[in-house]
């Protein structure tokens, strides 16, 4: 039994002197310790006022493109609205056209003056959806063109200057498109 109190004193002595080890080595670093407890708090804190600093900076630029956002869809708004606006003038535009070949010319088919009206029309939505602005020229020279030859038809067969039965420039242009 001698031997296994010797052991566990051997035992208890070895985990005193690991403990004491452990207690001195604590002591001798403790300053480290504190120092580098310290730079973890100050490194924490220059973290958290940096993150803080880029937060407001994010928070100000998201404000910025949020107004810019705001203004541009403003502003689409505004020439979509007008947009419509002028494309309702152009359909008006183009039923005074029907219109004034139906009183030009009483004799035609009703027909002959919708088929006018609808190639005028076709025209202008082709010119209003054309993405390319080269595409989008082409098909408003070709509406000025069909609707020029169409008003002066109807003022020549008016005036009596045009003896044809038929508005024969607007037939002509018909026929080509």
């Amino acid at each position: 039994m001698h031997w296994l109190s010797k052991w566990l004193l051997g035992l208890v002595n070895l985990l005193h002197s690991i403990k004491d080890q452990n207690l001195q080595w604590h002591r001798n670093n403790q300053a480290q310790q504190a120092e580098l407890r310290q730079a973890r708090i100050l490194a924490e804190k220059a973290l958290e006022a940096e993150l803080k600093k880029h937060s407001v900076h994010l928070e100000h630029q998201i404000n910025l493109l949020k107004t810019r956002h705001d203004a541009e869809l403003s502003m689409y708004k505004t020439r979509c609205k007008q947009d419509i606006k002028d494309y309702q003038h152009y359909l008006d535009s183009l039923d005074q056209l029907k219109l004034s070949i139906q009183n030009s010319y009483a004799h035609l088919p009703e027909s002959v003056a919708l088929t006018i009206h609808h190639h005028a029309k076709h025209l202008l939505h082709n010119m209003w959806e054309a993405e390319e602005y080269e595409q989008k020229i082409r098909y408003e020279m070709q509406l000025i063109q069909f609707m020029t030859a169409v008003h002066e038809d109807a003022r020549l067969h008016l005036e009596g200057e045009n003896t044809d039965n038929l508005p024969e420039s607007t037939l002509k242009l018909l026929r080509q498109h």
